[in-house]
């Protein structure tokens, strides 16, 4: 038995976010080891999470993985800790195909209770209505208490306090409304100084759930059975699938800095069953270490373009790698390191990259390219999440080699791209319970 708990909201932009950083952090700080997981592919939030807590974020999702993957990766990450909590994605019953995919799906999937965020901007009593359907929709999704944010005084929270009760949830506290008390945006790279402005703002919001919110409540009222129970309609699925036994480790390199950052846990800890991992950093190192794979994930390279054009030794050394057939796997913004010139701004300098693949990469006229994605190749099928603004500018100078389709089964134009033993496109893939050296097998 320990606490386990999934924040949820009606809504996105309640602030599941700041409560669950502040949360991480006030039971981080009352000496508990708490494990943080992130429903959905979101490979921002995890980050704020590893901040947090200390403990490094776990994503789970139901689309890119299996659901008995999925159980298991809670259950191996959640075993050493003394409480589990998950944010949500989105509203709380928001999936890709009505509830599939979604954070209520994951709740219900381990059996964990939802303490729910409930933005009270411009409400009171009229949120007793939203709280009563959110307990009555869906009969195995348990809310199990709710938590009010922006709270603008005293009698506000009296008339909050009085919906909970007629709604016949246990109400747990507040986030009282802070001007100062709003997340940055995503899109920065975290360098230290950018880390530091986060840990200002998570020890503010720790300080609010410590003075305004019940954590004792919310912790008792939260106390499962661990691991996580195994349902039925899900047992004939196929879990982790094993990899092909090898008798040589391989050496690998990854690249890990503020521009090199979007990566899921569980894709290290199948690569660390290969071999040995070595990080580095193209932002501020100049080597490139002795590798058979180097894994190149996405991140921000248009906000360190200037730093990286610089690295010179460093980009011939994966260049050379690449055109003497070494493996590479270049997701988004690893890809954009691979072009031959990266253009951050209109009008600005196109700065020349490490020229692997013969493509140009920019950013004028950007817009957001948003989606689970399922990828066809060699007949090899992966699943992820492609989620970039950047554009190739001429994308067919390289031909793709495979085919990509949205969860509805409708074929995008999103390209992989192969040149030797490089691989490199704009999905990042999920790959904790497949082998993903068989991208490079014939």
């Amino acid at each position: 038995m320990k606490p386990q708990l999934l924040i949820g909201a009606a809504t996105s932009g309640s602030g599941k976010t700041t409560f669950t950083m502040g949360l991480l952090r006030a039971l981080k700080k009352r000496g508990m080891r708490v494990q943080p997981f992130k429903c959905g592919p979101d490979y921002i939030d995890t980050q704020f999470h590893t901040l947090a807590a200390d403990r490094e974020s776990v994503n789970l999702d139901t689309w890119m993985a299996s659901r008995t993957h999925v159980q298991h990766i809670y259950n191996k990450y959640g075993e050493g800790a003394d409480v589990c909590v998950a944010e949500g994605v989105m509203g709380l019953f928001d999936g890709y195909s009505r509830m599939e995919g979604s954070s209520a799906e994951i709740s219900q999937l381990l059996g964990i209770p939802v303490i729910l965020v409930v933005s009270a901007r411009s409400a009171a009593y009229s949120v007793a209505p939203l709280i009563y359907g959110f307990k009555h929709f869906h009969p195995n999704v348990k809310i199990a208490g709710v938590v009010f944010n922006q709270v603008s005084s005293l009698p506000h929270y009296n008339y909050l306090k009085d919906a909970c009760a007629d709604a016949g949830v246990e109400c747990l506290g507040y986030l009282p409304f802070t001007d100062g008390l709003k997340i940055p945006s995503r899109h920065l790279g975290l360098t230290l100084t950018a880390k530091r402005a986060m840990d200002v703002l998570i020890e503010q919001a720790a300080a609010l759930v410590e003075k305004y919110v019940d954590i004792d409540k919310l912790l008792n009222i939260c106390h499962r059975g661990f691991p996580c129970r195994y349902i039925l309609p899900y047992s004939s699925e196929v879990g982790v699938e094993s990899f092909t036994p090898r008798t040589k480790k391989l050496k690998i390199a990854v690249a890990r800095d503020p521009a090199f950052n979007f990566i899921y846990r569980e894709n290290i800890a199948r690569l660390a069953e290969l071999g040995h991992i070595t990080y580095f950093s193209p932002v501020y190192g100049s080597d490139l270490p002795e590798a058979d794979l180097l894994y190149l994930p996405g991140g921000y390279p248009e906000l360190f373009a200037r730093q990286l054009h610089r690295r010179k030794k460093l980009m011939e050394a994966i260049k050379t790698f690449a055109e003497e057939g070494g493996k590479v796997l270049a997701e988004c913004g690893g890809m954009m390191f691979l072009t031959r010139s990266l253009t951050a701004r209109q009008g600005g300098t196109a700065y020349a990259m490490a020229g692997v693949l013969p493509l140009d990469c920019t950013m004028v006229g950007a817009r957001l390219h948003l989606g689970y994605r399922r990828l066809e190749y060699n007949g090899l099928e992966l699943k992820g999440h492609e989620f970039h603004y950047s554009n190739i500018i001429e994308p067919d100078a390289l031909p793709s080699v495979a085919k990509q389709f949205t969860v509805r089964g409708m074929e995008v134009n999103t390209p992989l791209y192969r040149y030797k033993n490089v691989i490199a496109g704009y999905t990042h893939l999920y790959w904790g319970e497949a082998d993903i050296l068989k991208l490079w097998e014939e």
